[in-house]
């Protein structure tokens, strides 16, 4: 133990002796370590975010989206179809025993009016089902209820950038809206949800009861009063994603009438599978960018070998007079790994705060948000320790076996 002190203690003033050299053989590794914080510290936070989306947009949602139309021979793409009704959502919450709910939603736009403010905002129109799928919960007043649908009652839930529009920083519930020249009472406020995966503002909306949004504001599509934009089911739970999927789409195509040879008039979207599809593009980005970064790591371990070698050749002689003197092989081993390994540690712990730095820097200045886990942290500390064992070991071991005699002749 008092050896291993002493070889430390001398890697230490040889090292304190050589401060600008050793600075600069530290600058690879604070480059790397750096690099690699700043990037898995990016991709740590795309994923985080994608994960909130998630979250903001519900647990075990599945979307189900009229099929399109052609005009002249031209295809207008998914959604332009009056395919799905309020009926279909019905029959399908009923007889698909993978669903937990499905709830049906018709979406339009309109100027809405407070007074001397007014907002063009979306307009939804929603069944009581719509608010449980979506895990919408309101922050302050009621929350539109089966009556509501069925009465076709003039009652609004606003989002929370609608409120900030048109009440300022006045209580909204209870007063007095205009839709489209029709007066509505807000019943409540929803809890802020943020942005959507696509940047929409979720809390730019008005949620109306679906009749009275198709009766009063949206209108009737194509004479049939039964028809919406889409439905939105949930699944009983993440395993039975699947199956409700396949029950939902055999169910339609048993009421739409289709023959086996025609293709779906609507389309089934799973919204976990494209988040999951960008989750694992953002994280192999992550460690694309980590293993361009970490050729840093690689440069700077060489840059310590190479300074570690001059530096064996320019203590020729003292290695010798510490042989002749009773030093053995291990302790000359211990002491110019330990200053490899010191080099690198100390390089990976000044890489640390920069690439902490450079992290914030980023969400400030890009408006991406950045997440440094405790994982990274520990991962660039174990290979900045790994980096300098490996790269010191070569010169390390080339002084513990240097003949003494040849040593202390050298000039």
């Amino acid at each position: 133990m008092k050896r291993l002190i002493s070889s430390i203690h001398i890697a230490f003033r040889a090292l304190a002796m050589n401060k600008l050299r050793s600075a600069l053989t530290m600058l690879g590794i604070v480059i790397g370590v750096a690099s690699v914080i700043a990037t898995v510290a990016v991709g740590s936070g795309a994923t985080q975010r994608i994960q909130e989306q998630i979250a903001s947009i519900g647990s075990n949602i599945i979307m189900v989206l009229p099929g399109s139309t052609t005009s002249s021979g031209l295809r207008l793409g998914s959604g332009n179809a009056v395919t799905l009704t309020q009926t279909d959502a019905k029959e399908l919450a009923a007889q698909c025993p993978s669903l937990a709910l499905a709830a049906p939603t018709v979406r339009g736009s309109a100027q809405v009016v407070n007074g001397n403010s007014n907002w063009a905002t979306v307009i939804y129109g929603i069944t009581p089902d719509y608010l449980t799928v979506r895990e919408l919960s309101v922050a302050d007043g009621d929350a539109i209820t089966q009556q509501d649908v069925e009465g076709a009652t003039k009652v609004a839930l606003l989002g929370k950038t609608v409120v900030n529009n048109l009440f300022g920083g006045a209580d909204p519930v209870g007063q007095t809206i205009r839709v489209k020249q029709m007066p509505f009472t807000v019943a409540g406020v929803l809890t802020p949800k943020g942005q959507s995966s696509s940047g929409q503002d979720q809390d730019d909306v008005i949620l109306l009861p679906i009749s009275t949004a198709i009766r009063k504001v949206i209108g009737v599509k194509q004479s049939n009063a039964d028809a919406v934009d889409n439905i939105i089911m949930q699944a009983k739970s993440p395993s039975q994603m699947q199956a409700a999927q396949d029950e939902a789409q055999a169910l339609l195509r048993q009421r739409h009438h289709l023959q086996p040879a025609e293709a779906d008039d609507f389309s089934i979207r799973n919204m976990e599978e494209i988040f999951a599809a960008q989750e694992a593009s953002s994280k192999i980005m992550s460690l694309m960018l980590a293993a361009v970064a970490s050729v840093s790591l690689v440069v700077g371990g060489i840059g310590i070998m190479n300074i570690m070698l001059i530096s064996v050749r320019e203590r020729t002689r003292e290695i010798g007079l510490r042989q002749a003197l009773g030093a053995k092989t291990r302790d000359i081993l211990t002491q110019f790994l330990v200053e490899a390994v010191t080099l690198s540690i100390a390089g990976g712990l000044i890489g640390i705060l920069l690439g902490i730095i450079a992290s914030f820097t980023i969400s400030r200045l890009a408006q991406w948000a950045t997440v440094v886990g405790p994982g990274a942290v520990f991962l660039a500390v174990l290979f900045s320790a790994l980096v300098g064992i490996s790269f010191g070991y070569y010169p390390a071991r080339k002084a513990a076996y240097l003949d003494p005699i040849e040593a202390l002749r050298y000039e």
